[in-house]
Order: C-alpha cells, then structure tokens, then sequence
C-alpha cells in the first residue's frame, strides 16, 4: 500500500480497471502488516543536493549507537536488496562499536543528501506519534460501548500489481454491491451500523476519541479490566481517504492553530460529547485491528520490522526510500530546543505525505503520548545513501528496488 499515486494519475494508464474499481487509493498505514518483500520504491522526482558530514547540525557529536540499532533492525528487511547487502553484513561485524567508530562507519559507507521540497525549500513539518493503550472489554457493557473492529468479511482488496506492474505495491478497497465494486463504507456509516460488522468486534472500549487516536496511531494495547493487556495492530482500512479533524476544528474556528493538539482535540470532545460524532466522521477513514501475540513488542512499522523508540520515523515513500538513515534537524515539540537525531525510516502514514516530512515515533506510554501530541515542529532531513547509490531517480529506482 504505498502512496506513489492517486487515482487521478491512474486514470489514464488503467482506466477500464478504474470505471470499475471507484474505490479510493490508500497508503500504508503506520505498524502495518509486515509485507513479504519490502515493497517496490518509484520516485516522481530525484530532490536531493550532495551535501557533507559537516552541514548535518551536531553531527560529530551525535551519539550513534541508538541509531546503530536500528540500522539493525532496518537490515533485517533491506539486507536481500543489491545495494544493501555488503553494508548491512559490514554493520552487522560492528557489534559493540564504540561512537568514534559508528561515526567512521557511516561516514565511510554512505553520503548525506540533503531534501529539498518540489518548491525548493528545505524546511517541512515535523510531527509524532506514539503507542497508545486503550481501556477495553471482550463484552459490551454501559461503559465499554465502542467497537473496536477486526477485518471485515466483505471487504475487498485489490492488488493492482497483479494487473499492471507498474503499480506494484498499490492497492484498491471496495466491496461488491451485486456485480459491481463500490466503496467500502465510511467512518459515519460504520459507526452508524451499517456495516455488517457485528461479528467483528475483537473489543469494546470506553471512549471514542481514544478509539479514534488508536486507529491514527495503528497499533497499541487495550488494557482489560482484569488487570490483563492486549497488543493491538494494524491489519486492514476501509480504502477511504485521510482527513484531519485538527484542521477541520481550526476551519470551524472551534480551536487556534496552536490548540489543534492531539490534547487539545481530546479536551474539546470532552467540552462538546454532543458535537463529536459529526466530528470524527470528517474524517472517512477507518481502520480494522487484529490481535497480536507479544504483548511486550515493539510495533512493527510498514518495513516490516519493529520500530524503535525515538529513533523510528514515518516518512512519504515516494521520495525517501523505506529503511534509509536519514538525519533529521528539528526541536522538541513546543520548545526552541534542539533535536538532532539519526533516525531511521522505517514507516509511513496516510498522514505523511511530501519530501521535508517525518512523523517521530515517540514510543509507549504517558510520556510519549504528550510529546507526540505536541509535537509540530518545523525541520530539515538528510538522506544517507549508500555510496554505491547515485541519488537520482533513475538510479535509486534501480539499484534500490533490485
């Protein structure tokens, strides 16, 4: 599920299939189900500059060995690629490296290219995100009332690489209405009822924005009321586009940019229960769960390997390929203080999309739900290619997709 086009740029290339298909095109969502192959990376445009290790803010100071980590955990999925394979062997015999070594390591096998935007500039939005936990119950009661859904029975998939191979790793979703393929039901009409999606319910759950921020988020635990918690991930969407409702509150004048916060959305559904319901159905989007079995793991993210806190980000495929380091420049979320940070990108969002864009995985708990909350910064990335790779479109696409 990437977000290399929309339908409007497929119109013409698969347009018999599109008459039929009237389902929307969707991204991969954040801790998705890990894909057999990583998928298939196709950059409209080449917007990178040659930079050097000495334009990266703090480089030479930045400690490593966190992000050495996960580099490991990127390598495990890139590893089977071409331009991959004698690095990640090479990172691998690093072991317990110390940081002047980690530095000369990467300084060695890759290039930093600094992102720019289609307009030319440097600077994009920053956000984050976390791993929520969400009272729950396996049976209905007047508190835990909320579904939330498994994988619906007449949801249907289509992999539009099984018909064209230029769209390989994109998918349509819809559902039959006699002998046609409509869209899948929306967000107000699955919580409506109309979906028939009773059978479905893997729990029920005390409060709908939580509900709503879990779906955001992708994954989490639903804490039972015995004490008991179960993990939570990401296994289907309803094919509907995104929308956010902190910027539909912003537009209704309910909130100041500054207050469309995960927190302060949160406060306003508290503030107006009435109100809320048409709210959260401005957003179409729907995602469907599946249980998973290490309660104590970290989220897997759209690579197919699990994140690692405060060094995973999300980031739009078509122009940052999936496990690259990327170096990111930024400051904590509502301060002027500096973060600079090796990061590793290793997921994607319906949310996240553009060149100078990351979404910063915070990890799980209280704390970092407050930071993701708050955080919207402004920032610069960095990729780091390996050497073998010339970071044009022509090149990445393949030497990196071989």
């Amino acid at each position: 599920m990437f977000p290399v086009y929309c339908i409007k740029s497929l119109a013409k290339a698969a347009a018999p299939l599109l008459a039929l298909l009237l389902v929307a095109c969707n991204t991969t969502h954040k801790n998705a189900i890990p894909p057999a192959v990583v998928p298939a990376v196709t950059l409209p445009f080449a917007p990178y500059t040659a930079s050097d290790w000495g334009q990266l803010p703090d480089w030479s100071s930045t400690d490593l060995t966190p992000s050495y980590t996960a580099l490991m955990q990127s390598c495990r999925a890139l590893r089977f690629k071409a331009a991959w394979q004698n690095l990640c062997a090479q990172a691998e015999l690093l072991g317990q490296a110390d940081n002047i070594v980690l530095h000369q390591f990467f300084e060695a096998e890759f290039t930093p290219y600094q992102v720019y935007n289609p307009d030319g500039t440097s600077q994009g939005l920053i956000t984050g995100y976390y791993e929520p936990k969400i009272n729950g119950s396996r049976t209905k009661t007047s508190n835990f009332r909320f579904p939330l859904y498994g994988v619906p029975d007449d949801l249907l998939t289509i992999d539009l690489g099984d018909i064209y191979p230029q769209f390989k790793g994109m998918r349509l979703r819809g559902r039959l209405d006699g002998k046609r393929v409509i869209p899948y039901y929306n967000r107000a009409e699955i919580d409506q009822g109309k979906a028939p999606l009773q059978k479905h319910v893997l729990f029920w759950v005390d409060d709908a924005v939580e509900l709503f921020f879990l779906q955001i988020q992708g994954s989490g635990r639903v804490s039972l009321p015995d004490g008991s918690s179960i993990k939570v991930g990401y296994a289907e969407q309803n094919g509907q586009p995104y929308a956010s409702i902190g910027k539909k509150l912003v537009e209704m004048g309910e909130l100041k940019l500054e207050q469309a916060s995960m927190q302060g959305i949160k406060q306003w559904g508290i503030d107006h229960p009435d109100r809320l319901p048409g709210l959260l159905a401005a957003n179409p989007s729907y995602v469907f769960f599946r249980e998973l079995p290490d309660q104590n793991a970290a989220p897997l993210g759209a690579l197919g390997v699990p994140l690692t806190d405060a060094y995973s980000i999300a980031v739009d495929p078509r122009t940052i390929p999936l496990g690259s380091p990327v170096f990111l420049s930024t400051t904590y979320p509502n301060t002027d203080a500096p973060l600079h940070r090796l990061m590793l990108a290793q997921d994607t969002g319906g949310a996240i999309k553009g060149a100078v864009r990351a979404d910063f995985f915070w990890g799980y708990g209280e704390d970092a739900a407050l930071q993701a909350g708050r955080m919207k910064q402004s920032g610069q990335l960095w990729v780091l290619f390996p050497k073998s790779v010339e970071p044009t479109a022509d090149k990445i696409n393949a030497v990196l997709n071989k």
